[in-house]
């Protein structure tokens, strides 16, 4: 197998393109490997895509940098039967693979060499595939701020989901768009926010799908009712958590369902959604889950855990 580094020097605070070299030459392993360092945004989907049409011999490609570079690889590698996608973390977020467990593990090349590809489904809107979580309301205006202060020093880097969140304090707590899954609608006309998941995190440390299981042919919806800033402040703690669905103080505030089929409409013009943290700007849109579209690769050492969560019944729908 050809295992390919994409990697994404606008990743994160820094260029890891060395340190990514240096961890391969480390790591013990001889195997079949090349680089690619992206230029430009798509870059990478373009790259792969190319590369698949033209080698048809099994390939591994892993995305060194964030989730909007897991998502190019994904969106380069949808629908090509030899390729695999796995992870190097190097991003400011990595929200996709903590849904499996510790970004360390990711970190270690020879656990990813040496790991398992699983089936996974992608989430599907207008010509674009998401991996992760799609996003809109409150949550837009947070990730077009990260995109913008992440290499900033002092409200970037670590710090670019607070500056996000106090930026969406100010902007961002009324949303007008409407929701629906399966044919109900979730709301009458606005909203805070939004998530359409098919992994569990989003924003760096945030557990917005604590119930999410990313190869059951479902999507996990949450729409949160606007609130006031007072209770936001109480409740977001808990959000953070994942303990969003089974906190009783919750109850007024989010709707919760499973489905296949989501459709969203706002009368905004520009209405910003965010597909895995990259922004796109429409206000009639549908979401549909793709059920086992990609293969991701499970580091080594967390199979065990991967399979075992798997094998848990899915909670009912509330």
């Amino acid at each position: 197998m050809k295992h390919v580094f994409i990697v994404n020097p606008a990743a994160g605070s820094k260029n890891h393109y060395e340190a990514i070299q240096k961890a391969i030459d480390e790591c013990g392993q001889d195997f079949d490997h090349i680089f690619y360092e992206t230029t430009a945004p798509m870059d990478a989907c373009n790259y792969i895509r190319e590369f698949c049409h033209n080698y048809t011999e099994p390939v591994r490609f892993y995305a060194c940098g964030g989730d909007g570079t897991l998502n190019e690889v994904v969106n380069g590698a949808v629908g090509f039967d030899n390729a695999e996608i796995a992870c190097i973390p190097t991003g400011s977020g990595n929200d996709f693979v903590k849904y499996y467990g510790p970004k360390a593990e990711f970190m270690n090349i020879a656990n990813s060499i040496e790991g398992t590809p699983f089936p996974v489904d992608l989430l599907k809107i207008g010509d674009r595939y998401s991996i992760n979580v799609i996003n809109f309301g409150f949550d837009s205006v947070v990730a077009e701020t990260i995109s913008k202060v992440k290499r900033k020093k002092i409200i970037g880097g670590k710090h670019s989901y607070t500056t996000g969140i106090v930026k969406g304090l100010i902007v961002g707590m009324k949303t007008k768009c409407v929701v629906k899954v399966d044919g109900e609608a979730l709301n009458k006309d606005k909203m805070l926010l939004c998530t359409v998941s098919n992994g569990s995190y989003v924003g760096g440390s945030f557990n917005c799908a604590p119930r999410s299981k990313n190869n059951d042919g479902l999507a996990e919806v949450s729409l949160f009712r606007t609130l006031s800033r007072f209770t936001f402040a109480k409740l977001v703690g808990s959000y953070q958590k994942g303990e969003q669905l089974d906190d009783p103080r919750f109850t007024k505030y989010i709707t919760y369902r499973r489905g296949k089929v989501i459709e969203c409409e706002s009368p905004e013009d520009k209405f910003a959604v965010s597909v895995d943290g990259e922004m796109i700007y429409t206000n009639k849109f549908t979401i549909e889950v793709v059920p086992a579209a990609v293969r991701f690769v499970v580091p080594k050492t967390l199979v065990e855990a991967y399979l075992q969560k798997h094998t848990q019944k899915t909670a009912a729908a509330e």
